[in-house]
């Protein structure tokens, strides 16, 4: 290991030993059996089961935190929660005491500015730290209000909240992130549904503590103009950007300096003024009303926030928090004083969270030049990690001939009056990433018109920007549609209200095919999430390390998300690793670089997440072999409409009215039997009621059965029998549940009349009355309840009628709303009998579907068939329980069509057949299957529909003997087994 690589991985022990330390108490985590979820509140252990157990992370494709996000939370929850840490020295302490012994660590995180819980979070651009920033709130939220409502003060816990961003993009993206995109027109409120929390609710939030979080959510964030002021329930969500605190406490320093007395000198004249007038105005604002009120505002702020009890700070892109160098002298920037002024009384209870892809400082220079990492670093996902998982774009440079034969000045000419002009090195390498752009447009719009490359110009100040848009308008003619310049002062510039047009054409240039180009200097260095970044021209002086990265940080956000790129990508960076020209470039990130910078992308080159293009690539294709497969002409005589039924024929269960008269009477006893049975004048405990009273082979429970008159005994009366019909009870001695649903869901005052009316006149073959010295006592004995019972259950279902009403109205969905599918030119072949020219299969252990989609094509007894894309054709999949009880979907492998039936074919290894899942897939296939077959013919394509699970060894073995598909499919289909349901009556 080289020497810089011993130096990082020292500076970075502390996320080292509680990485190791993590790990360990997390195993099984995924089953639901690791050590942490003991060391953990009721209400964290349950929110990792959520996120974490694989049951929920199964239920959840494509919407699950990865490997870095989930390491993140889990470090933070370790170090917080399990550690119960106090201070980044006693963090240190317990998870990394050898640390401490190296160089002046240990001095370095004692100092008060780390006297409180501070963790930070290292992970790339790109990779979803703001996920992970939700999550936490989340658990700090949720434990908070749980403790609360034990009547607990839990110190690691708080619903207090303040999100700091470094400039206006990162705060506008939080505001979205939490509150949702603006609507338009209306008047600065959000839609809360467009917000992450909301849109992704399904992974962050159990559905029990969802609407509880949306609450608190929607109640308490507070913007940077409403901090302080607004009235927030029972919480604070406090969303700033760092100038509030800068400027907050840049207003105070004088007050917080020691004051000196210097009786012999005179006052200067900014003392005075400081010591009359309580605020000052700005230099460039002159006496502007406005910049006092935000002024005094800020002082407000930052009193508002030191007087909380408690607090958890967020600072997103926290590097900007590093100290910088003053005349010798490490000065805490200004937002960090703030900070260390708003944690002064807390003690453990304010609590730092900071995330940062380059959490460095860049020191020393020439040879000596290092980075200098943050001490409270906990966790580590460097560009390099998520690289290797596929999590970003991989990274090219672009090496021009003329760019590396000539010697060209990479930093803008300028005249005696310090006005700027392009030099002719910058012209060369605009040119370069003009050529590239043009050559990604074509090539992406020929497999998806809809997405739209851009190109990223860097410059090294604000007065280069205009020649940049000046050159493209010289060049090719672009004007402001296709060229956007954004620089730090545009919002200042334009104003609040058209800075608005503004910032949402910027947001969303992946969506339209103009700005082709964006020119800037620094604002977009954090925050602009936008992931059609194809080609970054760097035209700046800087040889800042931090600078650099988070110029190519701007561009590493995945363009072509979705399995249908996923082998390509796969197969770039496997080339890209052996040192060889990526085979594409899609998710390609083209950095246009001058030779001089060369030495930064060393380190990635040398590990193979780096590679080289040039001018050799310009005939190939940039999407490699992806091509478009299109619907053929005349694509009707070979497309499949599934049936979606949409509304069932309904069936109505009623009844008609008893006729009391007919029922038996009760003659086992006479009444003076019954009564002497009773004893006259007792009083009278339904006791056998109360506990167990069997009804013939029904057991009731008691508790319902507290009889205090007759008017009860008939309401009791008339629920049981009612509900002992919904659900047969169970023999033997358990008593029935309580949950059963009533079988006559609306006729149940009817029968009570019918009760009425029979205890009246037919019970006893004679007319009795029930409130005539307490008689109704009588009704309370066995065998009268019995007999009762057994007449109304047998009277009801006999007179129970069912009729249907309606009928089945069904909707096919078509294959062909899929206008067309993306697939590799080298893993597919074109067919005949398909509405798409072509099919293919995965370039990964597809050789079976590869094998059956020749078969079919050359079997004359296929009238048409066609492979399921399971991402384009979404509608076409069935419902099944998986083996541990979750509902999930699954897509059949092909739909094929012959003379005699549709098929829904699924091709599997010989040894997955028998996995628990397929043969749930399969019953729950075949059910589909029976449901569609007994509809009529018109509305299932005049077929009869089947499913067939073909292994691997059936399919060549009856290819190999020349057998027909048709053949084979007939033969294979699935038939359900006669069960006894469907059976007559046995009795």
């Amino acid at each position: 290991m080289s020497t810089k690589a011993n130096q990082a991985q020292d500076q970075l022990a502390l996320s080292i030993a509680l990485t190791a330390r993590t790990r360990q108490l997390c195993i099984g985590l995924e089953s639901g059996a690791a050590d942490i979820l003991e060391r953990v509140t009721p209400t964290t252990a349950e929110l990792l089961k959520w996120w974490f157990g694989e049951d929920m992370v199964a239920a959840r494709p494509g919407l699950n935190f990865h490997a870095g996000q989930k390491q993140a939370i889990l470090n933070t929850i370790v170090a917080h929660e399990v550690l119960g840490s106090t201070t980044l020295l006693d963090l240190y302490q317990q998870a990394a005491p050898d640390a401490l012994l190296a160089g002046t660590r240990l001095a370095e995180v004692a100092q008060a500015k780390h006297a409180h819980p501070k963790y930070c979070l290292k992970m790339a651009t790109g990779t979803g730290k703001t996920w992970v920033l939700q999550a936490l709130l989340i658990w700090q939220l949720l434990n908070k209000t749980a403790a609360l409502a034990e009547g607990m003060d839990d110190a690691r816990f708080t619903r207090q909240f303040l999100i700091v961003a470094p400039g206006l993009i990162v705060y506008e993206r939080l505001l979205d992130a939490f509150c949702g995109k603006l609507v338009e027109g209306g008047k600065g409120s959000r839609d809360f549904a467009s917000s992450d929390m909301a849109q992704f609710a399904e992974l962050f939030i159990p559905e029990s503590w969802r609407e509880q979080v949306f609450g608190f959510v929607r109640g308490n964030v507070c913007n940077k103009t409403e901090i302080g002021l607004k009235a927030t329930g029972n919480g604070l969500i406090a969303i700033a950007n760092w100038h509030l605190l800068a400027e907050g406490e840049e207003a105070q320093a004088l007050e917080d300096e020691e004051e000196i007395a210097a009786p012999g000198a005179p006052l200067a004249p900014e003392q005075v003024i400081k010591t009359v007038l309580p605020l000052m105005p700005g230099r460039a604002t002159g006496n502007s009303l406005d910049a006092l009120d935000r002024r005094y505002a800020r002082g407000n702020v930052l009193e508002f926030l030191a007087k909380l009890p408690e607090l958890m700070v967020f600072n997103d892109e926290a590097h900007h928090i590093h100290e910088i160098k003053r005349e010798g002298e490490s000065t805490e920037v200004e937002w960090q004083k703030s900070l260390s002024r708003i944690a002064e009384s807390k003690g453990r209870r304010f609590v730092q969270l900071d995330f940062s892809a380059t959490p460095y400082n860049d020191v020393g220079s020439g040879k000596n030049k290092r980075k200098l990492y943050f001490p409270h670093i906990i966790t580590d996902f460097d560009l390099k990690a998520a690289m290797r998982a596929g999590l970003v774009k991989s990274l090219v440079l672009d090496r021009r001939k003329e760019i590396g034969a000539l010697p060209l000045e990479f930093k803008a000419e300028r005249d005696e009056n310090g006005n700027p002009t392009l030099s002719e090195g910058q012209r060369v390498m605009l040119r370069a990433g003009l050529q590239k752009l043009r050559k990604l447009e074509a090539d992406f719009a020929r497999i998806d018109p809809t997405r739209h490359p851009k190109m990223l110009v860097v410059c090294e100040d604000t007065k280069v920007s205009p020649c940049v848009a000046q050159f493209f308008q010289d060049e090719v003619n672009w004007g402001e549609d296709e060229v956007m310049l954004i620089d730090s002062g545009k919002k200042a510039e334009l104003g609040e209200k058209d800075w608005a047009p503004v910032r949402e054409r910027l947001f969303s240039v992946d969506r339209h095919a103009s700005p082709k180009v964006i020119v800037s200097v620094l604002m977009l260095r954090e925050g602009f999430d936008v992931n059609n970044i194809c080609v970054i021209v760097p035209l700046r002086s800087s040889q800042a390390q931090i600078l650099l990265e988070q110029t190519i940080g701007r561009g590493l956000r995945l363009m072509w998300r979705g399995p249908d790129y996923s082998d390509i990508k796969e197969e770039n960076r496997a080339r890209i690793n052996a040192g060889q020209e990526p085979g594409s470039l899609l998710d390609v990130l083209s950095i246009v670089e001058h030779p001089a910078f060369q030495s930064f992308y060393d380190d990635l080159i040398k590990e193979g997440l780096a590679g080289t293009t040039g001018d050799d690539t310009d005939g190939a294709s940039a999407t490699g072999d992806v091509i478009t497969a299109q619907l053929r002409e005349g694509f009707a005589a070979f497309d499949f409409g599934l049936p979606f039924i949409v509304q069932e024929a309904d069936e109505v269960r009623d009844h008609q009215a008893l006729d009391v008269s007919g029922l038996p009477a009760f003659t086992g006893m006479t009444v003076q039997t019954l009564t002497d049975l009773l004893g006259k004048g007792d009083t009278f405990i339904s006791q056998d009621l109360q506990s167990a009273t069997l009804f013939g082979d029904y057991r009731v429970d008691g508790a319902v059965m507290n009889v205090s008159g007759y008017n009860d005994f008939l309401a009791r009366l008339t629920r049981r029998i009612s509900q002992a019909l919904s659900h047969p009870l169970p023999k033997g001695n358990k008593v029935a549940s309580h949950a059963a649903a009533p079988y006559l869901q609306v006729n149940t005052a009817e029968l009570t009349g019918w009760l009425d009316d029979y205890v009246w006149t037919q019970l006893f073959g004679a007319d009795f009355n029930p409130m005539e010295d307490e008689n109704w006592r009588l009704l309370l004995l066995q065998p009268v309840v019995d007999h009762i019972t057994k007449v109304f259950a047998v009277a009801l279902i006999e007179s129970e009628q069912q009729h249907v009403t309606g009928q089945t109205e069904v909707r096919p969905r078509y294959l062909s709303e899929v206008p067309k599918l993306t697939m590799r030119e080298s893993n597919s072949v074109a067919v005949a009998k398909c509405i798409y020219t072509r099919l293919g299969w995965p370039s990964r252990n597809g050789g079976l579907e590869r094998a059956f989609i020749h078969w079919a094509q050359a079997d004359t007894s296929v009238q048409a068939f066609c492979k399921i894309s399971e991402n384009r054709h979404a509608f076409a999949r069935l419902r099944y329980v998986k083996d541990d009880g979750l509902p999930a979907f699954y897509s059949p492998d092909f739909l094929v069509r012959t003379a005699q039936a549709i098929y829904l074919v699924e091709t599997k290894a010989q040894q997955q057949t028998i996995h628990p899942n397929v043969q749930r897939k399969l019953k729950a296939a075949t059910a589909w299957c029976q449901r569609i077959n007994d509809l009529r013919a018109d509305l299932r394509a005049g077929l009869p529909w089947h499913y067939v699970l073909l292994a691997e060894n059936v399919v060549y073995e009856w290819q190999g003997k020349g057998a027909r598909l048709g053949e084979l499919l007939d033969y294979a289909r699935l038939r359900p087994l006669a069960e006894a349901s469907l059976q007559g009556q046995l009795l």
